[in-house]
């Protein structure tokens, strides 16, 4: 069995409330998860209104599917136009 995570940094540009942030990450979170079948928490700063951290798991037999799996959340994170990803972080176990 491999695990593979992912570390997504974003910058959420024009928010100006936590409201407004935290909308925007739970939609995100939430389309992710049902498109990708995928486990995925906001994991750092909860607290800063334009800044937010993602983490993500993916499980598989083989580390191409994981990685492929990851490769194409990070592309429809990358498409949104929400928010731009700043820094990625990723690792297979």
């Amino acid at each position: 069995m491999i695990i593979g995570t992912m570390i997504v940094e974003i910058s959420l540009g024009d928010t100006f409330s936590l409201k407004d942030k935290r909308q925007i990450v739970k939609s995100i979170i939430e389309r992710l998860k049902n498109r990708y079948n995928i486990s995925i928490a906001e994991v750092d700063r909860q607290d800063d209104i334009r800044r937010t951290v993602i983490g993500m798991a993916c499980v598989s037999t083989t580390s191409e599917h994981v990685n492929r799996q990851l490769d194409h959340v990070l592309s429809f994170m990358e498409k949104d136009g929400r928010f731009t990803v700043e820094n990625v972080e990723k690792e297979m176990l």
